[in-house]
């Protein structure tokens, strides 16, 4: 196969890579990626391929992270969802669209067909390595696209179950996977594509971006950054504790969207470090580390990034570290300033500092004097609270009295802006993403009004009357 061809270090990747995209691009030049029945057909065989190897799926995420059963089938087996309701809705987003037509124009019609772009690149990160690869690979086969995947290195166990599974039901004239590290991701950034949809870190999403630039090819970004979490006074104690302990430290806090620190009204900052303690111990037992239910951290490198954080401020929850196993325990740290290493860069792992403010405008203004984050978490029973936050900052999401569960409906658009990223997918804004609207004027013969033909003596009124000014 051209993937075990790409993994032999004595052939050259560039002429392998290249080879690839130009299959690709011969296959879609017939034309059939642009059938329905095809898109849904394909659809149809990746859904059915994830749950024959759903087990494999699971393995494998723990075997790179030590991902639990429930956290894997629930955020990486679960992008089955978004395939159902891909399936259900693609009819309908594929249709032409009419639109409306001034008087000018008539008599005319107006559509919008949607069509895809063409072969698209997906680079996938490691801490969600089969969602964040197969859930815009769905949006991209829904549009109609052939596609080149690039899993994560890091993620080694999932990134062979990927090519596995993608091997097993594609074409890769169609559908193919190309795994390997930087060589590997130098050749395929060097070639051209028709869209570049990457997931991973800010810094590595500027190399992205130009790349993509060389040939001007469209991007879609999902970075990442400082998610706030504001917690107001009025709020349910324990339901606040349990929402934001979960979704802090699902997968070790390795996620783009996890709470990366807290900003608590000073009223209750005691009553929630409480509260979140009883809530760790229920969740994961007086040792944490013997739990089942608790991942851990990807690799040594991060691990050491992440061990060094630990000296910021005052560990008052966790703070144990086996370095053998990779191990951090979930984490609270209290008085950190805004100047420390802590707070610099998005954390991305299951370490969450703790700040208070007196009054709301306080901690919006910290909020505001930072990068937009891709998410941002408020809890308070206060509309009025809810509402000033919504209003006063810009954030990629929010979700009101929860965490993480706005990424969910494949209803909501998902992505970033400024910083943590730009573009969106989920359901909709997927298959968006992966398209190119193209607008189409149609004319009859019948009538042709001379308004707009030279000469123009004595038709200046006319056309401001027709225009409306």
């Amino acid at each position: 196969m051209v993937q075990a061809a790409i993994e032999n270090p004595s052939e050259n990747i560039r002429d392998r890579v290249t080879y690839l995209v130009q299959q690709q691009r011969s296959f879609f030049a017939t034309g059939k990626t642009k059938d329905i029945e095809f898109r849904i057909a394909q659809l149809n065989k990746l859904k059915q391929a994830i749950k024959d190897c759903q087990d494999e799926v699971m393995a494998a995420v723990h075997a790179d992270l030590n991902k639990p059963s429930v956290e894997a089938y629930m955020t990486e087996v679960g992008v089955i969802q978004e395939i159902n309701f891909v399936l259900k809705h693609l009819r309908a987003w594929a249709k032409p669209k009419s639109v409306a037509l001034s008087l000018e124009q008539l008599p005319a019609q107006a559509k919008i067909y949607p069509e895809p772009l063409g072969v698209a690149l997906i680079i996938s990160p490691w801490n969600y390595p089969f969602q964040l690869m197969i859930s815009p690979l769905v949006a991209a086969i829904a549009a109609g696209n052939c596609a080149l995947l690039k899993p994560s290195e890091l993620a080694p166990a999932t990134s062979r179950v990927i090519a596995n599974l993608i091997q097993k039901i594609f074409d890769p004239a169609y559908v193919a996977v190309v795994e390997g590290g930087i060589e590997v991701s130098q050749a395929v950034l060097a070639e051209k594509f028709d869209h570049i949809f990457f997931t991973g870190g800010t810094a590595i999403g500027k190399i992205v971006m130009q790349a993509a630039a060389q040939h001007l090819t469209p991007v879609t970004l999902e970075l990442g950054g400082k998610s706030p979490c504001i917690v107001d006074a009025d709020i349910h104690l324990e339901h606040t504790a349990k929402r934001i302990v979960w979704g802090k430290f699902i997968n070790a806090g390795q996620t783009c969207v996890a709470p990366d620190y807290l900003l608590v009204d000073r009223r209750i900052k005691s009553a929630l470090l409480e509260a979140m303690k009883t809530t760790l111990q229920e969740f994961y037992g007086d040792n944490p580390a013997v739990s089942p239910d608790y991942a851990r951290i990807i690799n040594a490198k991060q691990f050491d990034r992440l061990t060094g954080l630990l000296q910021d401020g005052k560990v008052v929850i966790g703070g144990e570290t086996i370095a053998a196993e990779k191990y951090i325990a979930p984490t609270v740290l209290e008085d950190v300033s805004w100047d420390d290493r802590v707070m610099q860069d998005e954390i991305f792992g299951p370490i969450l500092p703790l700040l208070d403010y007196e009054n709301l405008e306080e901690a919006i203004a910290q909020i505001n004097a930072r990068p937009k984050p891709l998410a941002l978490y408020v809890f308070s029973k206060n509309p009025q609270v809810q509402q000033q936050v919504l209003q006063q900052t810009s954030s990629g999401g929010v979700c009101i009295n929860d965490t993480i569960m706005q990424i969910a409906p494949s209803t909501l658009p998902f992505g970033g802006v400024g910083d943590s990223g730009m573009g969106s997918y989920h359901g909709k804004a997927g298959f968006d993403t992966f398209s190119h609207f193209k607008s189409v004027l149609s004319k009859p013969f019948w009538l042709d009004l001379p308004w707009r033909y030279a000469p123009y003596k004595d038709k200046l009124a006319l056309l401001k009357r027709i225009m409306g000014s």
